[in-house]
C-alpha cells in the first residue's frame, strides 16, 4: 500500500492515474471527495481529511509500506509536512518520498526553496528510508499563458532572461513512479537518493517563445513582466505569504537561472525527457487561435 498526497494537483494526480496503471494499490488522502472521485473509481482509497490533521493522517498510514508527500507551497506547508514525517515514522512506514525542488540547497535564501530544504533536514534526521524528487520549473505552468497566446500571439512572465530545465509534470510523476516502484540501478530500491529532475533544454523564456512559433507556425513573442506589475496581477489571487514567496522565486530565476541539465530522468526511466516542443504539440489546441 502506497499513501499519496496532493492527488488532486498535477503532479500528485499525475503520479496517482500512472501508478494506477502499474496496478499499484493506492490510499490518498484528500480534502474533497468530488475532485478526487474518478481517482476512487479507479480504486484508489479515499481518506478524507486535511493533511494538517494528525488523526487524518494517522488513519492513512496505518498499515501503508510507502507514502509520498507532495504539498502547495504555503507557509504552513513545512510544519505539515515535518509532522507527515513523525507520523509515517510512527506508523513504521518502510519509504518516504517527497517532493522538493532544485532550489531546496543548503545556502537557500528564499522562503519555499528554505521550507524545502528544511523538510528534507528533517527527514533525514528521522530514520525514516527516503527519497527526494527535486524538479525545476513545470512545463504545466506555461498554460497560465495559453489565452494570451491563443488571442494576442504572445506571452509574458516576471523571469526576464533568466533560465530554466524546465520538465513536463508527466515526466516528473514518471520518476516518482519508479522511485516508489522500481528497484533502482543496484537492484536495492531507491532509498538514500536525491534526484534533479530536468527537461532535455536549459531555456530562457525567448527560447520558448521560439519554440511556440516553431510548432503554431506563426511568431510568438516573449515579453518579460516587470516584477511589480505582476505583484499587482497577484494580489487578489495569492494570499500575503504565497504572493512574497513566488515573487522571490521568480525573481531568483531572473537573477540567477539555472546553467545546467540533468540525466537523472533517463537513468530512472530508460527514455528521454519530453521537451518544451513536444509538449506544445501536445496541447496545441489550447494555445493556437
Amino acid at each position: 500500500m502506497i499513501v499519496l498526497t496532493g492527488v488532486t494537483g498535477k503532479t500528485g494526480g499525475e503520479t496517482a492515474r500512472q501508478l494506477l496503471r502499474k496496478g499499484t494499490k493506492l490510499r490518498a488522502i484528500v480534502r474533497n471527495e468530488a475532485k478526487a472521485a474518478d481517482l476512487k473509481a479507479a480504486g484508489v482509497e479515499l481518506v478524507v481529511g486535511d493533511v494538517a490533521d494528525a488523526e487524518t493522517v494517522r488513519r492513512a498510514l496505518k498499515g501503508a509500506e510507502k507514502a509520498f508527500i507532495t504539498l502547495p507551497n504555503g507557509k504552513n506547508q513545512e510544519a505539515q509536512e515535518k509532522q507527515f514525517t513523525d507520523l509515517a515514522v510512527a506508523a513504521g512506514v518502510q519509504h518516504l518520498v517527497k517532493m522538493s525542488s532544485m532550489e531546496a540547497v543548503a545556502h537557500a535564501k528564499t522562503a519555499i526553496p528554505k521550507a524545502h530544504w528544511a523538510v528534507e533536514e528533517h527527514i533525514r534526521a528521522s530514520g525514516i528510508p527516503w527519497t527526494m524528487v527535486k524538479p525545476n520549473f513545470f512545463m504545466q505552468n506555461l498554460l497560465s499563458s495559453a489565452a494570451g497566446i491563443k488571442a494576442n500571439r504572445r506571452f509574458s512572465l516576471p523571469m526576464g532572461n533568466g533560465t530554466t530545465g524546465m520538465a513536463d509534470i508527466r515526466d516528473i510523476a514518471a520518476a516518482c513512479v519508479e522511485v516508489l516502484t522500481g528497484r533502482g540501478p543496484s537492484g536495492k530500491g531507491h532509498a538514500g537518493q536525491s534526484y534533479e529532475i530536468t527537461g532535455p533544454e536549459v531555456l530562457t523564456f525567448h527560447d520558448v517563445a521560439d519554440r511556440f512559433s516553431a510548432v503554431l507556425g506563426e511568431k510568438i513573442e516573449y515579453v518579460p513582466m516587470p516584477m511589480t506589475q505582476f505583484r499587482e496581477r497577484m494580489t487578489s489571487i495569492l494570499e500575503p505569504w504565497h504572493l512574497n514567496a513566488v515573487c522571490e522565486l521568480f525573481q531568483e530565476i531572473a537573477d540567477i537561472g539555472l546553467d545546467h541539465t540533468t540525466d537523472t530522468f533517463s537513468r530512472l526511466t530508460g527514455r528521454d525527457p519530453i521537451p518544451v516542443s513536444q509538449f506544445i504539440r501536445d496541447h496545441v489546441a489550447l494555445f493556437r487561435a
